[in-house]
C-alpha cells in the first residue's frame, strides 16, 4: 500500500518505523516539556496518537490535530529546552504523514527530533557540545535498516545555521554512511 504521491512509494509500514524513531527521540525530551508545563497535555497526546499509528492503528485527523497543537505548545513555552522538547513531540505525530516527495525538508520529519533531543540535552549540560554529539550517535545506533533505507530516497537533509540544523546535518551524513 503507498500514500498516495508519485515521487517513490513509501508504505504504511515504512511510516511506521520513521514515527517509531521520531517518538523514541520525543519521549526522551517530554519530561523536559512537563516538568515547566504540568497542565499543558497536548504535547504528550501528540505523542500518544503517534504511538497509537507506529502499534497499528490507521492515521487520522488526530495525528494532524495534536502534531498543530503541540507545535503551539511550543511556542507558548517559557524556555528553549521547553519549547524544542514540545516542537520534537508535535514532530512525532507529524511523522505518519511523512511524504514520498524528493524534497530536502522531509528528512526534517525524519531526524529533526534526535537533533532536538541532543539540542535540548546539551542545554542541559550547560551547552556542552560533546553531549550532544554522543546524543546523535546514540540517535545513529537506534536507527533501523529500514529507516536508513527510507532516508536514502530523499535529497540530504537541509542546512542551516542553528544548532538543531547541524546535528541533523551530521545525524544524516552519518546514517547514510553507516550502512
Amino acid at each position: 500500500m503507498t500514500t498516495g504521491f508519485e515521487d517513490f512509494e513509501l508504505t504504511m509500514d515504512e511510516l511506521r518505523v520513521v514515527a517509531r524513531y521520531v517518538v523514541e527521540s520525543a519521549e526522551e525530551i517530554l519530561p523536559v516539556f512537563e516538568a515547566g508545563n504540568p497542565s499543558d497535555p497536548r504535547p504528550r497526546a501528540a505523542i500518544d496518537a503517534a504511538r497509537e499509528f507506529v502499534n497499528g492503528a490507521r492515521r487520522t485527523k488526530l495525528q494532524r490535530i495534536t502534531s498543530l497543537d503541540a507545535h503551539r505548545a511550543a511556542k507558548e513555552a517559557a524556555t528553549e529546552s521547553e519549547r524544542l522538547a514540545a516542537r520534537a513531540a508535535g514532530d512525532a505525530a507529524a511523522a505518519a504523514y511523512l511524504h514520498p516527495i524528493a524534497k530536502a525538508t522531509q528528512v526534517g520529519h525524519i531526524l529533526r527530533a534526535a537533533a532536538i533531543a541532543a539540542v535540548v540535552g546539551e542545554l542541559n549540560a550547560g551547552g556542552d557540545f560533546a553531549v550532544g554529539l554522543k546524543l546523535i550517535e546514540q540517535a545513529r545506533q537506534r536507527a533501523t535498516p529500514v529507516l536508513i533505507d527510507v532516508l536514502n530516497r530523499y535529497p540530504l537533509a537541509p542546512t542551516g545555521k542553528s544548532r538543531t540544523a547541524q546535528l541533523m546535518t551530521i545525524l544524516d551524513t552519518s546514517l547514510r554512511t553507516s550502512r
